[in-house]
């Protein structure tokens, strides 16, 4: 019964991340962004241009890590 549930969970888990160290990257931004930008207290739209790039870094790294193997 145990084998099963995990082969379910591992087959959902596979249909929508394929790596994921890059997905839990993402995430960790994500949140890192939400709590740090607003104690920085930038305007003028540094805060999309931070997590803009910090996102196109990840998805850097994570397409040059692939190219690599």
């Amino acid at each position: 019964m145990m084998r099963w549930l995990r082969t379910i969970i591992s087959e959902l888990w596979g249909l929508f991340v394929d790596d994921g160290r890059y997905a839990l990257s993402i995430v960790a931004w994500l949140l890192l962004a939400w709590l740090a930008l607003p104690l920085l207290r930038l305007g003028g739209g540094w805060n999309a241009i931070i997590l803009c790039v910090g996102l196109l870094a990840i998805l850097l790294e994570s397409a040059w890590r692939r190219a690599r193997r």
